[in-house]
């Protein structure tokens, strides 16, 4: 896992405080993909545990892994008792015992891609489930959006993160599932998009820009110029945009 992977350490409470959970349609869209009860999942890099407590409330029980000590702290905060949080990277886990359910929350890119799905596979049961989700969180006004560009530019071109295998993002199946589709240990490839929308304060704005990796890689000085700048030129408040795609697929039984 990347150095850049590992800078949220420092931010986990403020990643716990702005960063947004995830609603119960996401938990739904899985289960009903699953087509059978799923009571044991693995989630991948679990940060502060937003994901894992969607489905640990829903009596799945969750073994949660995050590579970082600060971020397992905190989640161990928020879960509940049915939630194993294990210190480890992606890398790291080793086949043993298999789940119904193996997720990555806005966390699938920071892994390795050697061998990512025959460990994925690895850790399924035959006929479970991979499911990845994430995307990234703007702002809905056009106009608010340039005027945050252009204050941001004099210190980082861009805060997004590109397609790991340089899928464009005009194409229909993005990452993962176009890796997904090509491998051998998957089938029953999907993606489907739920679409969020909700207004916040542009402090807090700035506080959730202050947990993206872009903007922690900067030195402490420069952060702080630049959240000054792109405060400025907020709104209040703003409208958010922060649309989830889900990817979903079936390990092979014969694999």
């Amino acid at each position: 896992m990347s150095g850049r992977a590992l800078s949220f350490g420092a931010m986990a409470e403020a990643y716990e405080r702005f960063r947004p959970g995830y609603p119960v349609e996401l938990y739904d869209l899985v289960m009903t993909y699953a087509g059978r009860p799923v009571r044991t999942a693995l989630e991948i890099g679990a940060g502060t545990g937003k994901a894992t407590r969607l489905f640990a409330e829903r009596g799945v029980a969750v073994t949660a892994t995050e590579p970082d000590d600060a971020m397992l702290a905190e989640l161990r905060k928020h879960v509940p008792a049915n939630v194993t949080p294990m210190r480890a990277a992606f890398e790291d886990l080793r086949s043993g015992e298999r789940y119904g359910l193996v997720y990555a929350a806005a966390a699938l890119h920071w892994t390795n891609p050697d061998g990512r799905w025959s460990r994925v596979a690895g850790l399924l049961e035959a006929g479970g489930v991979f499911a990845s989700f994430g995307g990234p969180v703007g702002l809905a006004d056009p106009a608010v959006e340039d005027a945050v560009r252009a204050a941001r530019a004099p210190y980082l071109e861009s805060d997004d993160i590109p397609s790991p295998d340089g899928t464009p993002p005009e194409h229909e199946m993005q990452w993962p599932g176009t890796e997904l589709q090509r491998s051998e240990w998957f089938s029953d490839v999907r993606q489907v998009v739920i679409e969020r929308r909700w207004t916040m304060s542009a402090g807090d704005y700035v506080g959730l820009l202050s947990t993206i990796s872009a903007y922690l890689e900067l030195p402490v000085a420069v952060q702080e110029q630049a959240f000054r700048d792109i405060l400025q030129v907020l709104p209040e408040t703003v409208e958010i945009a922060a649309d989830i795609t889900i990817h979903l697929a079936r390990r092979r039984s014969q694999s």
